[in-house]
């Protein structure tokens, strides 16, 4: 049987979290099939002062479920078209989210190709907002616990990457931030992933 991440996975510094989760195994459960992916790429987010993080405006509508407990969903939409899923760490009340990045789907292949109809194999899920359109992750699992499987998405244990596999380098999509910000290797993937 295998084990789902507890709110302790989750309640440490996001720095520390987002490199952890690379090798998990993130769900989604629809209509009773589970729809899988190993996580490869991963992205920090961190605190107020982080001026690439939606928390630098504070505490809003939009990013209040970053203030909330970890192992908490953040699922927000961006450039008017994606859903991107993000992960809350750290304590509550400090917020803080690791973007999940990219997966390898390894179960569920048929509703995910279904859902990524016309698109090649290695680039159904290589992105933040592939993988949320192909495990049917939208608005409504914004604030969803990951630690249960409730909400029919979850993270659970599957295998540990060395730290001498995990490739570092600055965030993604954030050109508009200023430095110190800009140049964080905050992005973490696995290696030939």
């Amino acid at each position: 049987m295998t084990r789902i991440l507890s709110p302790d996975f989750y309640n440490r510094d996001v720095l520390l979290a987002a490199p952890q989760l690379l090798g998990k195994r993130l769900v989604r459960l629809l209509d009773g099939v589970r729809v899988a992916g190993i996580i490869t790429e991963t992205e920090a987010y961190r605190g107020e002062e982080d001026l690439a993080c939606h928390a630098r405006a504070g505490c809003t509508p939009r990013t209040r479920v970053m203030y909330g407990p970890p192992g908490t969903a953040y699922v927000y939409f961006t450039y008017g078209m994606h859903w991107m899923l993000n992960c809350v760490c750290g304590p509550e009340g400090f917020p803080a989210a690791v973007l999940i990045r990219a997966i390898q789907p390894v179960e569920g292949l048929g509703i995910i190709a279904a859902r990524r109809s016309g698109v090649k194999e290695a680039l159904w899920c290589n992105g933040p907002a592939k993988l949320t359109q192909a495990m049917d992750i939208d608005k409504q699992l914004n604030g969803a616990s990951l630690c249960g499987q409730a909400s029919g998405l979850w993270i659970e244990e599957d295998r540990d990457i060395p730290s001498q596999e995990v490739f570092t380098a600055p965030r993604v999509g954030i050109q508009g931030v200023p430095e110190p910000w800009l140049g964080k290797l905050w992005n973490f993937k696995v290696r030939q992933a």
